[in-house]
């Protein structure tokens, strides 16, 4: 069976290099898919509470029957659930819905700088989660510099994990560089540029004519490129399918290795053009969400 490499966080954790994404995946789709994943080798599930289907996760991990020390499940606070109390609630919520005791990595979802001492009370919170052992490792995601930085002066535990937007049309170096200097990191969303195709935009990383000519010399995928290219440089992935034969082949990656000049060419596509949300217009008056209980 295919595994990947660990990565080690900055605590001594160890987790998968590449996992499955389940953002917008519906219910049902959702435990086909992790249960498919898991079968193909897939250790890492990634999820959110604003993604409503925690608890589909929980039933795809289960059905595999792999034992839960052998999985390693991550998923992130909304920004309706920041403050102090209200976050250490929104682990029971998340914690009841995928069915675990102890998450594997807990991440607040957003900033939220139109209330950063929201912020910094739920990573509060998540701080004296880990100091109970509920869970195993905290970080952030979407956490900009200056977002990054007013945490770390203000919060004692530096993040395991930022979980960010990259993929070779969007790279975040200067960004990636904060991450390396403080021992962070680096987690890609959206790693072969998905959003690229369905947001609509002038360019699509699966049709990339450099994408393409590595692929075909190594008789591989545009997508199984990106994903390789991604573990060479040291991030985790968490590419999104609900497709077997894509789940599948996204996790084939280990058996060739992209050249030096071939990692300079994909690091040269970088268009600096965001996909996603920008992270400073995420308030709660525009993105609440009410998270269920469990």
């Amino acid at each position: 069976m295919t595994t990947t490499p660990l990565l080690t966080l900055n605590n001594g954790v160890q987790m998968p290099a590449i996992g499955l994404g389940v953002f917008q995946s519906s219910p049902e789709d959702t435990i086909t898919a992790v249960y498919a994943a898991i079968g193909q080798g897939y250790r890492l599930i990634d999820t959110a509470a604003s993604y409503f289907n925690e608890r589909q996760v929980g039933e795809g991990v289960r059905r595999s029957g792999i034992a839960r020390d052998q999985m390693f499940v991550e998923t992130k606070v909304w920004i309706s659930d920041y403050g102090y109390e209200a976050t250490l609630h929104a682990f029971d919520k998340s914690a009841g819905k995928l069915g675990v005791d102890v998450l594997d990595l807990l991440l607040l979802h957003q900033p939220l700088p139109s209330r950063f001492d929201l912020t910094l009370d739920a990573y509060r919170a998540l701080e004296k989660l880990l100091g109970d052992g509920k869970v195993r490792a905290i970080g952030v995601s979407n956490f900009m510099p200056e977002h990054l930085q007013r945490l770390l002066a203000n919060t004692s535990i530096v993040p395991a994990v930022n979980q960010i937007e990259v993929h070779p049309y969007f790279q975040q170096a200067a960004l990636q560089r904060l991450h390396a200097d403080h021992g962070i990191l680096t987690q890609a969303w959206s790693p072969i540029g998905g959003i690229t195709s369905y947001r609509g935009g002038e360019k699509r990383s699966f049709d990339d004519p450099t994408l393409l000519k590595i692929a075909r010399d190594h008789g591989k995928s545009a997508a199984q490129v990106m994903l390789r290219w991604h573990l060479q440089e040291g991030r985790s992935a968490i590419p999104k399918s609900i497709k077997p034969a894509r789940i599948a082949e996204n996790f084939d990656i280990v058996d060739f290795a992209l050249s030096t000049g071939e990692l300079a060419a994909i690091d040269a596509l970088d268009t600096g053009v965001r996909g996603g949300p920008e992270p400073d217009k995420i308030t709660l008056e525009t993105f609440k969400r009410e998270i269920p209980e469990a």
